[in-house]
């Protein structure tokens, strides 16, 4: 059977691309590090969003890092997962996948926020990138625990491992990264759809 070629993953390479390009923006205005520069330049925070109407901070924000090792963490892992879920889903349905986990993530971190009456300010695209590991998880268990060379035992381990690192870590959006992971197996279960085996051919005499 003739394997059908890998299509280019332009989505994800583009949001890459971004948030790069957002980085270095930040880092010739300002600094990536300094949080009045952050909230000038589209950071979360729920008293503008709210208060002012700046809606827009819940996108932004998702393109946007605190320091290089932030952004370096966060790219590695969308590179690595990203291509494959886009490849699954399919570019446009990433796309919006991608932009929901993200948006969705920050949404219920600043209603946590409220809840605990923390004001905090929030930026980087781990809460899509754990949508874009759940959706991942939910697709390869559909598929009997594989996808292409990604297992679930692998994207378990790996999910696991970056939790951990969260919880154990200062100043870590932890409530957006669950709230990324469950947003992106809901959502997966909704826009993935698992392809149907091609019948096997056979010649028969006639």
């Amino acid at each position: 059977m003739e394997q059908q070629k890998k299509r280019t993953a332009w989505v994800n390479n583009t949001l890459i691309i971004l948030n790069i390009l957002y980085f270095l923006y930040l880092e010739t205005t300002g600094s990536s590090t300094d949080t009045l520069c952050m909230l000038k330049h589209g950071a979360m925070y729920a008293p503008y969003i709210l208060d002012n109407r700046e809606y827009y901070r819940l996108l932004t924000s998702i393109f946007m890092h605190f320091g290089i090792h932030h952004i370096a963490n966060n790219m590695l892992i969308l590179f690595v997962l990203g291509d494959t879920a886009e490849q699954a889903l399919g570019s446009a349905k990433y796309l919006a996948f991608y932009l929901l986990c993200g948006i969705g993530a920050n949404i219920i971190s600043m209603a946590w926020d409220l809840h605990s009456f923390t004001q905090s300010v929030g930026a980087g695209a781990s809460g899509a990138i754990f949508g874009v590991a759940g959706g991942l998880l939910y697709i390869v268990m559909i598929n009997r625990g594989r996808l292409e060379n990604l297992s679930a035992q692998r994207l378990i381990i790996m999910i696991m491992f970056s939790l951990f690192l969260g919880v154990t870590s200062p100043h870590v959006d932890n409530t957006a990264h669950m709230s990324g992971l469950i947003l992106g197996i809901i959502l997966a279960a909704v826009l993935y759809r698992k392809p149907k085996k091609s019948p096997d051919r056979k010649c028969k005499e006639m």
